[in-house]
């Protein structure tokens, strides 16, 4: 009897510092699109979401296949940090998560540089995710 005395509040006290702590679920925000040439180029996408602070991106290739060399993505206050990508993607690929330098960061806008030296009749399109 004692025991449970003692141990119904203490339950009620875990509960109730658990239930302060919400989990909200990061979703993925669509930065911008472009779709490729047929050639080696370079695109840029100009971020203007409303809240621009992200740590992670995420690039998706979907219409037609593309080779990816690297990435360039600046920051708001004039920073840039290039991501070597060097990857052939097919029709719905995808790259890994891009982990962000610093914290939350403020993204100005990505370029991106390629080639479409591909048998694919089609464009590629290229979509910039970031997870704040």
């Amino acid at each position: 009897m004692k025991t449970s005395k003692i141990a119904l509040p203490f339950l009620i006290i875990i509960f109730l510092v658990g239930s302060s702590f919400t989990i909200t679920p990061l979703k993925w925000e669509h930065l911008g699109a472009r779709t490729v040439n047929y050639k080696i180029d370079r695109d840029v996408i100009k971020v203007t979401a409303k809240d621009g602070r992200f740590k992670k991106l995420k690039i998706k290739v979907t219409n037609g296949s593309l080779n990816m060399h690297r990435v360039v993505v600046q920051y708001g206050n004039g920073d840039k940090q290039e991501i070597k990508v060097k990857k052939n993607f097919a029709k719905g690929g995808a790259t890994r998560l891009i982990d962000l330098k610093g914290n939350k960061r403020i993204i100005r806008d990505i370029t991106f540089f390629y080639d479409t030296k591909n048998f694919s009749r089609k464009r590629a399109k290229v979509h910039v995710f970031g997870k704040h």
